[in-house]
């Protein structure tokens, strides 16, 4: 049997990820055939699910370990690659892939492998909305809160969650302890008892990542359930554990990459097909335009690229991390999320104009929704003072 280290090792790991990024594209391919009669539809991912399943995916991206999973570069690659034919879609893979490392982010790859090993071999989604730590943070006024039973604990409130509540087979949540005030990261499965969703409706765009508000209702939580805690702020938080929620930004700035690569493709197709373009193939003006939107797109895939590439070698160094890391780690993904929102918004707006086609709004609508909750003030001013001052903090979050 090869070793790890030995090329027939090495062979089979690269023949893995090609097969996996060959299923990622046969997907795509699939998802554009209906992007638009699904996003007018707007129904929740059950059938999208079906697809992810089929191809294999929902088990492909769980965190790397002996025969399962795949590294960070080619997990980001296959959500791009499906961002660019669906950006709802992508962003249920972003928010699977990042919650799968859960367990090794909030407690150790050891006691994480037995649930990752499960999660292939079922094909759970995962999906959640674990909050940022912030200094600011009022644990009396949790939304979530644990009450201790003889074993396990008992989950009560309600939480908006951005993708794939109604479909996912685990919700990853944190939760206040209602006595020791510790906060700690759960999974809950789905169909709990005591456990109801309300789907969102009517949203401007990712409209079949299937967001909504799950409500939580005296739900037993068992010791099996339990990922660990969650710190209180960026400065206790353990150097791994910090780059759990960076990763999760990160994972979506590949959905907003596609965004960008989806637009720009589709009106380029219109464009060379002479079908509802509104300015001759050969006018200097629309080669300007598409010469400025494509060098736009190359930067923003550049910076996104140097950030992956980054955190690949932050999570691949696991509890070895510096303490110092994360932060610069951060500030890189806060740099792609600030290059990557402004180009997808840009570059989805100004594609209209170069082509009036049925959908291609759509992509602009993504783009907002994806985008709509960036504070990006604050962002901008977390970059600057790591740069300026080397703060060990934790750059501020983007997405939520």
């Amino acid at each position: 049997m090869p070793t790890p280290s030995s090329p027939a090792a090495t062979e089979s790991a690269e023949e893995q990820r090609h097969a996996v990024l060959r299923a990622a594209h046969d997907v795509a391919d699939d998802l554009a055939a209906d992007a638009i009669a699904r996003d007018q539809a707007g129904l929740p991912p059950m059938d999208e699910k079906a697809r992810l399943c089929e191809a294999g995916l929902l088990a492909a991206l769980t965190p790397p370990g002996p025969g399962r999973g795949v590294d960070w570069l080619t997990g980001c690659a296959v959500i791009r690659a499906v961002a660019t034919a669906d950006s709802s879609v992508g962003a249920v893979l972003a928010r699977h892939y990042v919650h799968t490392w859960s367990g090794r982010f909030y407690t150790s790859h050891h006691q994480a492998a037995a649930l990752e090993e499960e999660s292939r071999r079922k094909q759970w989604l995962w999906t959640g909305a674990v909050r940022t730590p912030g200094p600011d943070e009022d644990t009396h006024a949790a939304d979530l809160t644990l009450w201790p039973r003889n074993t396990g604990y008992l989950l009560n409130g309600c939480r908006s969650v951005d993708t794939a509540v109604t479909v996912a087979d685990q919700i990853v949540l944190d939760a206040v302890c209602a006595v020791t005030g510790d906060i700690l990261v759960v999974r809950i499965p789905r169909g709990a008892r005591g456990v109801t969703v309300e789907p969102a409706h009517g949203r401007l765009g990712q409209r079949v990542a299937g967001a909504g508000k799950v409500v939580l209702d005296g739900v037993t939580v068992t010791p099996g359930q339990l990922l660990g805690r969650r710190p209180y702020d960026e400065e206790s938080a353990a150097p791994f554990t910090a780059l759990a929620e960076t990763a999760l930004r990160l994972a979506l700035c590949h959905v907003a990459s596609g965004i960008v690569e989806g637009a720009l493709s589709e009106a380029r197709d219109l464009s060379r097909g002479g079908h509802a373009h509104r300015l001759p193939r050969a006018d200097p003006d629309l080669l300007l335009t598409y010469g400025e939107l494509a060098s736009a797109a190359q930067t923003a895939t550049a910076v996104v690229h140097r950030a992956t590439a980054v955190m690949a070698r932050a999570l691949d160094t696991g509890s070895q991390l510096d303490a110092e890391e994360p932060a610069s780690v951060a500030a890189l993904v806060a740099t792609a999320e600030n290059v990557t929102s402004k180009a997808a918004l840009d570059i989805t707006a100004r594609v209209l104009e170069l082509a009036d086609a049925p959908g291609l709004d759509r992509f602009w609508r993504n783009a907002r929704e994806l985008t709509a909750h960036q504070p990006v003030m604050r962002r901008l001013r977390s970059i600057g003072e790591h740069y300026l001052n080397g703060s060990h903090r934790a750059v501020a979050a983007a997405f939520h």
